[in-house]
């Protein structure tokens, strides 16, 4: 059985934790990394990233860059910014780097969401688009079992 006191210690971590991941979303374009997020949770970086993998199912980097990328998508969809724009708005600082994380979780590079979601989403509302148009994880996806 644990202790009380290691219950109250755990509780305490994963208030920290999602606090700093409450961070992570309303700072998603600020530029954030791992010592930083790791110091407001009064927690060691290794120790840190290993603690919100286990709360969250993934690391510190790819719970951010997968909002940045949803944000990016709902950039995307209104169309009046340039792929770059997009890019620099949601806080990352690498084209390459943003492309290609966008492509791993949407399927489709940057450039052809905008074109393809422009029409697709036309006429419905912003709160139904974002939650029809999420990024689905490679890990999350559903593939079909071959007989």
């Amino acid at each position: 059985m644990t202790a009380p006191a290691d219950v109250t210690s755990h509780l305490r971590d994963l208030a920290r934790l999602r606090r700093v991941r409450d961070r992570m979303d309303r700072e998603y374009a600020q530029p954030l990394d791992v010592e930083a997020l790791a110091r407001d949770a009064h927690m060691s970086a290794g120790h840190f990233s290993r603690q919100f993998k286990r709360a969250y199912g993934e690391t510190p980097y790819s719970y951010l860059m997968t909002r940045r990328i949803e944000r990016a998508m709902a950039l995307l969809r209104v169309g009046d910014l340039s792929v770059t724009e997009v890019c620099f708005e949601v806080g990352c600082s690498s084209l390459g780097t943003f492309s290609t994380r966008f492509a791993e979780l949407v399927g489709v590079p940057p450039s052809a969401y905008r074109d393809a979601s422009a029409q697709a989403t036309q006429g419905m509302p912003a709160c139904v688009a974002k939650q029809v148009t999420r990024p689905i994880r490679n890990r999350e996806a559903h593939t079909p079992r071959r007989a």
